[in-house]
């Protein structure tokens, strides 16, 4: 009795964060009961994956902006112009893929730092500063891209980024080997980062769940974790969009989690004053959350560029405001402050489910972008709603 009192303890406080994961788990059984199944077969996920990819890695930057009080309009179009300049360093002036990839990297920085100059420095409104540079690339993607309209990328490493798989080692009864280690040893990280946590936890004296609900909630992730794998080996194993995906993701989960730059861009986002008074640098802050913003931005343009295997006139097309949902049904706050990057992940394959569901129901696209926006503005309404009941 003890353990459902606690477990119904713990929901209420953390409402936010399981309302999306109950959420994503609801879409996908509802779509797969609707599709018999045909929603959760192999080749299905794989490709619900790897469309959500360059979204995905936007939404974690994005998440981070909210949580310091800012948006960026300009990452769309940015990841647009930057996978077309990628493209003529490929095609045009033969650049191996192994330099191209730093050098758009790079120039993301760039970019992005230019954003946190403008807002910090000058002081301008994100909102305006973004939006006039998406206008920016916007005009400079139709500029690179003007002549030759399509550029058709034949590299074929370049292109297995988007469309590439991991090699199998071998195949067990038709499953890819390499993929069910991967999934294995993401299972064993995750058990003993949580048992660590825990540890941690105790020794400085802080609360800590019950065993039950702690073993509990490592066998439920576990068990999805070997679910999803087990689905993907079924194919072709882990794309890489989705190695790159998950590598992101676990690079700022511990860079927000287990940093004092972690610490002190949520610090930033609660309060900026105090954060100023305490001492935090936010400016510099503001530099390194727009700076990351760009880098996935690039990132997020090489995942499409790949993916397509050629730069087009219309590439980055919506993406910033994708992102910027995602964020938003991945749990960010509006007030700032609030936030995980592992939330974002969720919120870009809640919205691409709901786009892949959809589309093998054969509903309109009227009525997708209608229902799109109807959970946005729930998931919105929800945080407005739980900070309400705080305050």
């Amino acid at each position: 009795m003890n353990f459902i009192h606690e477990a119904k303890t713990l929901f209420k406080v953390n409402i936010r964060e399981y309302g999306m994961y109950i959420a994503l788990v609801v879409i996908m059984l509802t779509f797969t009961i609707m599709t018999n199944g045909l929603f959760m077969s192999s080749r299905n996920i794989s490709n619900l994956l790897d469309s959500t990819g360059y979204i995905a890695v936007l939404a974690v930057g994005m998440t981070l902006v909210i949580v310091i009080r800012h948006i960026d309009l300009s990452v769309g179009f940015a990841a647009g112009f930057l996978g077309a300049i990628a493209a003529i360093l490929l095609t045009g002036l033969g650049v191996p893929f192994y330099l191209t990839i730093p050098i758009i990297l790079v120039l993301g920085i760039v970019i992005g730092m230019f954003n946190g100059v403008l807002v910090a420095q000058i002081g301008i409104p994100s909102f305006v500063a973004t939006l006039a540079g998406m206008l920016i690339f916007r005009g400079a993607l139709l500029q690179v891209t003007e002549k030759t309209g399509t550029i058709i990328i034949k590299d074929e490493h370049f292109n297995a980024i988007g469309n590439g798989f991991i090699p199998s080692l071998m195949q067990v009864n038709g499953l890819h080997l390499l993929s069910l280690l991967v999934g294995a040893v993401c299972i064993v990280l995750y058990i003993f980062s949580e048992i660590s946590n825990r540890k941690n936890k105790i020794k400085y004296q802080f609360d800590v769940v019950s065993k039950g609900i702690f073993v509990s909630k490592l066998v439920f992730v576990s068990a999805i974790i070997a679910y999803i794998t087990w689905i993907l080996a079924g194919y072709n194993g882990f794309s890489w969009t989705v190695v790159i995906m998950v590598l992101v993701v676990v690079i700022y989960h511990f860079l927000t989690t287990k940093t004092v730059l972690g610490r002190h861009i949520y610090a930033v986002g609660s309060n900026p004053e105090a954060a100023h008074l305490s001492g935090i640098n936010v400016k510099k802050i503001t530099y390194i959350v727009f700076g990351s913003m760009g880098m996935l931005s690039a990132l997020s343009g090489i995942l499409f560029t790949a993916r397509l295997q050629s730069a087009t006139t219309t590439a980055g097309t919506l993406f910033e405001l994708d992102a910027i949902a995602a964020a938003y049904v991945g749990g960010v706050s509006s007030a700032g402050g609030v936030g995980k990057v592992t939330g974002a992940i969720i919120g870009a394959i809640v919205m691409a489910s709901l786009s892949s569901g959809m589309n093998l129901l054969g509903v309109g696209i009227s009525y997708q972008y209608m229902i799109r926006g109807g959970v946005l503005a729930g998931a919105v309404i929800f945080d407005v709603m739980t900070r309400k009941k705080r305050g």
